[in-house]
């Protein structure tokens, strides 16, 4: 019986051992990488194997080059650009074994170094989770299984994100199969290019005819477009063109794309005559592309369909080698974009460009790029937009997720859209689940509840998520008291389940910061009572970031450490004693609409405006404002001040000046002084505060403020010949 037990276990160990390739086993090598060592790519494919092969066993495998007989555990690492009746596409690439071998196999592109990835994460269970962050088993044994054969390419030829961990780690980059303009556009010319090939700090002065017409006059600036119709802008760009492509010459590949800016394009009679022809400004830029891939046939030109070019042309056709960037920035994210009107629009106009092109680039937007660290509840979205996006032609995609550390689900985030990237029709649930196990641990059921729960509010409540929002916005939805609660709730246990595993431990505060920021930006606008618990928990979550290494509020470089500054200074009640608190106000030179319906008590109401302008400001557009403060009765005053808020992204700019005048009637005033305000193009969203001081004390009840518009946006700046915003908060007086 005994004897009996033995063969029937050596029969079992055997058929085991016969079901999979052994490369090393009880520590010591038993296999070969077999690969050209000619072939860049493929070394730098048996480079990765053989690094995860030493950090799991400790050894490494011998590299032989491809000559002689295989034997039992080759591992055969090879590729083949002119593989054109394969199922291989650029950067795709199959898994094959037999008995004996086992074969990674790719085409143009890297797809050899891709399916050593595969590799080692399906069949070894490597997971790079984050920057730095890479999970394995270590173990005597290396190996891999028989009868597979599997041939995988990716849903889209370019692939790009904005994960930090692309900067951090030179490894994750290719773990998670990305790519960077750098590495494909000639001379790093990818969006935006207008300005860089034709400056206008060079020709606008004495070529003003270079740029765009634009309410009545030639606007040239850094901001400005070209005037498309103007034979000596083709020519000069042409020779800037050819120039580059000689200084880059291994790069077939250029983007001529519009400045940053809405609306600016040329309006002159001769281009107004060809966009009224094809329906919109596409016409002139895909006529002036086309152009341009005509005079150069063997070479690519991207240009961008975005904000005043979004609409695609009627009538002209962009040629094979022009590449359309189309890009969704005005649409809501909450629901996808067949199911949004925003996003009905946005989808209209790329079925528009996929008619007439197989050449399209989609630029998606995926984060709250005011408040990087704001919820930002998306995933359920990110698979049906990027399925819409292959459906209608879509060959490469950046998913612009602004992956800064810190952000709300940056590493997850960054994992699940490259991911999709890969494969769009990967199990996006399964994918998360096994994210947030491996990144969080024990945490990881209340992590995915907390982000359930928050995806079900945010649909139920029916509140737009914008990709330029505030905690504010969702205050009466997914962010209201009772769900906030329950987000503590979960994140205390959370915390609780891998309390002794500071690593795990971290990640939880880290994610954790989003609530805490929206649990602070909402205080700030309901009254701020209990003084000492706010700044408890604002040193709480300034204490946090910092040990945390997370710095960044928003794209526009403002810091956590100057939020909490500012959240100090601006906000506690009693950081400012006004005369003007709860006082009524009126305005002979009113505000803009939709802003007009907060003005009756947003300037005196003691509670500010944050970086958001569509929370709490009085706005004005290309116009003077002008305000009067009712202080109820007559009163000794010295300085009267006011908050102005600065950001150059969304056209709003500092005014000109602010002149203030008393009166005890409110007919006849008498000037209190003025005070100029000088010109700011720093990119930070900031409050600014400006105030006028009389040398004596002035009784009055009545206070005038006059704020002097700077009328339209200068040359500098993204909306050049449009009327400039003001936006203006909370008036002081003392």
């Amino acid at each position: 019986m005994k004897i009996f037990l033995i063969l029937f276990l050596s029969l079992i160990l055997t058929s085991v051992s016969e079901a999979q390739i052994i490369l090393v086993k009880n520590g010591k090598v038993t296999g070969r990488i077999v690969v050209d060592l000619q072939n860049k790519t493929d070394m730098q494919a048996a480079s990765l194997l053989n690094l995860f092969v030493k950090k799991i066993t400790g050894t490494t495998l011998p590299v032989i080059s491809p000559a002689g007989k295989r034997v039992r555990g080759d591992l055969v690492i090879e590729s083949h650009s002119d593989l054109k009746s394969s199922a291989i596409a650029e950067d795709g690439f199959s898994l094959t074994s037999n008995d004996s071998t086992f074969q990674v196999k790719g085409a143009k592109g890297l797809g050899s170094v891709y399916g050593v990835v595969t590799l080692l994460e399906d069949y070894i269970g490597v997971r790079y989770f984050a920057a730095n962050n890479c999970t394995y088993t270590k173990s005597s044994e290396f190996v891999l299984p028989k009868g597979i054969n599997r041939t995988e390419n990716p849903s889209f030829q370019f692939r790009q994100t904005q994960a930090y961990g692309l900067s951090a780690d030179s490894l994750y980059k290719i773990w998670h199969r990305l790519r960077e303009p750098s590495e494909i556009f000639a001379g790093n010319y990818w969006v935006h290019t207008f300005d860089r090939i034709l400056p206008s700090a060079k020709y606008g002065k004495e070529h003003p005819e270079y740029f765009s017409f634009i309410n009545g006059m030639r606007r040239p600036g850094a901001a400005s477009q070209w005037c498309l119709s103007n034979p000596e802008v083709f020519e000069i760009v042409s020779q800037k063109i050819d120039s580059i492509f000689k200084a880059h010459p291994d790069r077939k590949i250029i983007s001529i794309s519009q400045n940053d800016g809405n609306s600016t394009n040329c309006s002159c009679e001769k281009c107004k005559a060809i966009d009224d022809e094809e329906g919109g400004p596409s016409g002139s830029i895909i006529r002036f592309l086309n152009k341009l891939a005509t005079r150069f046939p063997d070479k690519e030109f991207s240009t961008l369909a975005y904000l005043f070019s979004v609409a695609p042309p009627k009538l002209v056709k962009p040629l094979p080698n022009v590449n359309i960037m189309l890009c969704d920035i005005d649409c809501y994210r909450e629901v996808s974009l067949s199911e949004n009107p925003s996003g009905r629009t946005f989808m209209k106009n790329m079925e528009g460009w996929a008619k007439i092109s197989d050449n399209i680039f989609v630029w998606d937007y995926g984060i709250n790029f005011d408040n990087y660290i704001c919820p930002f509840p998306n995933f359920h979205i990110l698979q049906a937009n990027m399925q819409l996006f292959k459906k209608n032609h879509a060959t490469k995609h950046f998913s612009q997720i602004g992956g800064s550390k810190g952000g709300d689900f940056s590493e997850l985030r960054s994992y699940v859209v490259a991911k999709l990237l890969w494969n769009v029709n990967c199990n996006v649930d399964s994918v998360i689940r096994m994210f947030l196990k491996g990144y969080y641990g024990n945490a990881a059921p209340f992590i995915y509840q907390y982000m359930k729960i928050q995806q079900g509010a945010l649909l139920g409540s029916n509140i737009p998520l914008w990709i330029y929002d505030t905690p504010i916005t969702h205050k009466n939805g997914m962010l209201n008291g009772s769900l906030m609660r329950r987000y503590r709730e979960l994140f205390d246990d959370a915390e609780k389940a891998v309390s002794l595993d500071s690593t795990f431990l971290r990640r939880v505060w880290q994610q954790r910061l989003s609530i805490q920021y929206a649990e602070l930006e909402i205080a700030r606008t309901n009254g701020i009572e209990d003084v000492n618990r706010i700044k408890e928990e604002l040193s709480l979550f300034q204490r946090r970031a910092r040990s945390l290494g997370v710095s960044s509020l928003n794209e526009r470089n403002n810091t956590i450490e100057e939020y909490c500054k500012l959240y100090l200074e601006r906000n506690l009640p009693a950081a400012r004693k006004s005369l003007a608190n709860r006082c009524k106000v009126s305005y002979p030179l009113p505000p803009d609409k939709p802003y007009d319906k907060i003005a009756d008590k947003a300037l005196t109401d003691a509670l500010l405006g944050g970086a958001t302008f569509n929370e709490s400001w009085i706005g004005w557009s290309g116009k003077d404002g002008e305000v009067i403060i009712d202080l109820g009765e007559v009163k000794e005053v010295g300085t009267v001040q006011s908050d102005f808020l600065h950001k150059l992204s969304a056209w709003i700019l500092l005014p000109k000046s602010i002149t203030c005048s008393t009166s005890l009637d409110n007919v006849n005033f008498n000037p209190m002084g003025k005070q100029e305000i000088g010109e700011d193009r720093s990119v930070e969203v900031k409050y600014v505060s400006v105030g006028v001081t009389s040398k004596e004390k002035i009784k009055a009840r009545y206070i005038k403020v006059h704020i002097e518009t700077l009328g339209v946006c200068p040359s500098w700046h993204y909306g050049v010949g449009y009327p400039a915003w003001f936006f203006m908060d909370e008036v002081w007086v003392y």
